[in-house]
């Protein structure tokens, strides 16, 4: 016969089976919702678990992490966040851009969502205010348009003065209508000659670059978006292949052997995702905690790159930046 075992309740409480006091202290379940790939982004989950970790929640231990990856397909987005509302996770951690947590805020109002995204979010009506946002949704937003601008300033610099500018966009993603207006007026302020590039799947990124040797172009910006930062290994690979130099918005693109970056941290980002999350569960209410906007941008220069590509970094372009790899 099966022997069962029973715990005796302190001041003679009756026993109680193990499995039952395992089923009342059950582990609150996070949903990891991303647009990238899980090898892509493997380091800001990372980052995203740290910030879990210094509030004291230990994946495996007193927390469950379900990570659902849209692998740079936002069509997948609505059956991956539907599975994890029927999953009845405690917080969804949405991360990756609007398009994820559109897709989060669109399938459920009561399960509190952590987002990572751009700051166009707070133009769809998703939050009432950065202090208090109201409804189950708080997060991350960070700057996507004004970055653009900037790094069309910094790529200008490191280019001849009549070479025009490529910028690469995802068609796709809420941001882009938004990002077109600001590259446009960048292009006037700084007198260049500027043009779109759209990708929207994996296929067509290669032929971007075919397009940008067609028009001569002198250099080439790139759009923070999730379908990029999940291929930035290749972007970078393919810039150094056709000797195009690039910018990038975020830092791990020159980790990745990218040129320049100029942004925000990702893994900073991430890390801020994984505070809030514990924060709620902990017992904070997302409508209670507000948005975060990080007002800290990161210049981070190759070196190595630059030399490959016969490019000299100068001395007061070196000195503005926060990480030179060499």
């Amino acid at each position: 016969m099966r022997r069962r075992e029973f715990i005796t309740l302190v001041g003679g409480a009756a026993a109680w089976p193990l499995a039952a006091r395992a089923q009342q202290a059950a582990m609150p379940v996070i949903g990891f919702l991303n647009g990238g790939s899980a090898a892509a982004f493997s380091q800001l989950a990372l980052a995203f678990r740290q910030g879990l970790n210094e509030s004291g929640y230990l994946e495996g231990q007193n927390v469950q992490i379900e990570y659902r990856w849209a692998e740079g397909h936002y069509d997948r987005l609505p059956a991956l966040v539907a599975d994890l509302v029927n999953r009845r996770v405690d917080v969804i951690a949405s991360t990756g851009g609007p398009a994820v947590v559109e897709a989060a805020a669109a399938a459920t109002k009561s399960i509190p969502i952590v987002f990572l995204g751009s700051d166009v979010v707070l133009k769809t009506g998703l939050v009432a205010s950065l202090n208090r946002p109201g409804g189950n949704i708080t997060g991350v937003a960070m700057s996507s348009s004004a970055l653009l601008s900037k790094c069309l300033q910094f790529l200008a610099e490191l280019i001849p003065k009549d070479a025009s500018i490529g910028v690469l966009v995802n068609p796709t993603t809420p941001e882009t209508a938004e990002n077109k207006e600001e590259i446009q007026t960048a292009a006037r302020q700084i007198g260049r000659q500027v043009f779109i590039l759209t990708a929207s799947q994996d296929a067509e990124i290669e032929g971007i670059f075919v397009t940008l040797a067609e028009r001569r172009a002198g250099g080439l910006v790139v759009q923070g978006d999730i379908l990029f930062t999940n291929r930035r290994h290749d972007l970078a690979a393919l810039a150094a292949r056709h000797a195009i130099p690039t910018i990038y918005m975020w830092s791990e693109f020159t980790s990745a052997g990218g040129l320049i970056a100029y942004g925000n941290s990702l893994a900073e980002g991430y890390r801020q995702v994984g505070t809030y999350t514990a924060r709620i569960l902990h017992g904070a209410k997302p409508a209670d905690l507000p948005v975060m906007q990080p007002t800290r941008y990161r210049l981070t220069i190759n070196l190595k790159a630059a030399n490959a590509l016969g490019l000299t970094i100068s001395p007061s372009l070196l000195i503005l930046a926060d990480e030179v790899i060499e």
